[in-house]
């Protein structure tokens, strides 16, 4: 799991954790939006995967993922 360079909103961990699970990186800020709405976890399970989840190194990209 990494958070991409390209298709992310703040500091790519949704649109990371989107790719990796397979689904809309909708989808996962949606989670964390109800999630910090709902009891604040939210905001905090962002700044922990902003901070664990490293950042994609240009070029590690398969060619299929840049199309």
């Amino acid at each position: 799991m990494r958070r991409p360079r390209d298709g992310r909103a703040v500091l790519g961990v949704a649109a990371g954790l989107a790719r990796y699970l397979g689904v809309d990186p909708v989808v996962v800020r949606v989670g964390f939006v109800l999630l910090a709405l709902f009891g604040g976890s939210g905001l905090l399970l962002y700044v922990v995967g902003a901070l664990v989840i490293p950042v994609e190194e240009p070029g590690t990209s398969s060619a299929a993922r840049r199309r």
